[in-house]
């Protein structure tokens, strides 16, 4: 960890009491805490934790860049299919974790170009910090649109139309799980005597239980494998069957379906964090200062959704997506041998190519009452994968 950049003295003393509170917090259960409850801590704890505090988290100045970041030409191609789903259901956006706003900035000037604007575009977001941030972005690209936008404390009792999240499946807490000889185990935090989180097990019981029981099953895990299990991300999705009437969620983040995702050469998962543009697996590093995070197991995004009503709508790589929706039709816009044409064409070559963003990122829709297939799964729909 010696060659990450150091923190401010202000940064370290913030993540010095985010680490006292989850001290606390072992302490008082036990001297122990699932890894779930750490990863929620790490990153959503009230004013202390990555997403809830101030710090700046998206861009060059950040931690990472994500697609809405690098280029407007994403959100430009996106919004082909968002107008399609809202003409079959109803003219309303959600975009939940809008990040820094840029996205959601660039979906309402592309909609408006193409006169398909929502009559409501809603944004559900958790971090004060970060609500302010969106509400500059917009006004600032894009400030006569601004008062089609409301911000919501909470998933909408009933909702008609598009749910957009980007980079939102993979920040929700997953629990860490061990296949032993001697049985499945739930890998939590405890402290060590100098005051350090350490990894610690304890059997798995209850719906993690059931859920690692299955996947060893059906990918024949060997003892010794460890990996993650999202039950938040399963009663996420779940709980849109309770909500949707009629519409679509385009969820677009980084995983792969299930047999992929636990394969035997995956042995040790694929929890990594991000700080300041570095890559690094320790969870335990600078807590609140650090995103941490782990990839979508897409095969249980759509059984949760299927036993809760919902239907897969399409299923495929972030690259194939972006050129159905029509993304180099996007960039031809763009005159040719300009400075803007150059950066854009760097941006698009990153999301779409294989070695980059184009196949790690997956794009999967979920739904209810759509009835025409939909424009960017119309080639490389990978649904039979899941």
């Amino acid at each position: 960890m010696n060659n990450l950049p150091i923190p401010a003295p202000e940064a370290l003393a913030h993540s010095q009491r985010l680490h006292q509170a989850i001290v606390d917090e072992i302490a008082a259960s036990g001297g122990w805490i699932s890894f779930a409850r750490f990863m929620e801590l790490v990153l959503y704890a009230p004013g202390l934790g990555y997403y809830t505090a101030g710090a700046r988290k998206f861009g060059a100045a950040g931690d990472f860049v994500t697609s809405p970041e690098m280029t407007p030409l994403f959100g430009q191609a996106l919004a082909r299919q968002v107008a399609q789903v809202m003409s079959e259901s109803a003219p309303v956006v959600l975009e939940v974790g809008a990040g820094s706003g840029r996205l959601a900035a660039d979906l309402l000037l592309a909609l408006e170009h193409s006169k398909q604007l929502p009559e409501r575009y809603f944004i559900l977001d958790l971090s004060a910090d970060l609500r302010q941030r969106q509400q500059q972005t917009i006004a600032d690209a894009a400030p006569h649109l601004l008062s089609r936008v409301e911000w919501l404390d909470r998933l909408p009792e009933a909702f008609s139309g598009v749910v957009v999240a980007n980079e939102l499946l993979d920040a929700m807490p997953a629990h860490v799980v061990a296949w032993r000889e001697h049985g499945i185990f739930d890998r939590g935090v405890a402290m060590d005597a100098a005051g350090h989180f350490i990894w610690s097990e304890r059997p798995a019981t209850g719906a993690l239980l059931a859920a690692a029981e299955e996947i060893g099953a059906q990918c024949s895990l060997p003892p010794g494998f460890e990996s993650e299990i999202s039950l938040a991300v399963r009663a996420w999705a779940a709980e849109w069957g309770h909500r949707l009437e009629k519409g679509a969620l385009l969820l677009i983040d980084y995983g792969f379906p299930r047999r992929e995702f636990y394969h035997q050469q995956r042995g040790r998962g694929t929890l990594m964090c991000h700080y300041r543009h570095h890559a690094h697996p320790d969870p335990f590093y600078l807590p609140g200062l650090q995103d941490v995070t782990v990839h979508v197991d897409f095969t249980a995004v759509i059984a949760a959704a299927h036993a809760a009503g919902l239907d897969l709508l399409g299923y495929t790589n972030q690259g194939q997506f972006l050129l159905n929706c029509g993304i180099l039709d996007r960039l031809a816009d763009i005159p040719n041998g300009t400075p803007a044409y150059i950066r854009a064409t760097g941006a698009v070559n990153t999301l779409l190519m294989p070695h980059e963003m184009g196949e790690l990122f997956k794009v999967i829709a979920i739904g209810r009452g759509i009835d025409n297939d939909l424009c960017g799964f119309a080639s490389g729909d990978q649904g039979w994968r899941l």
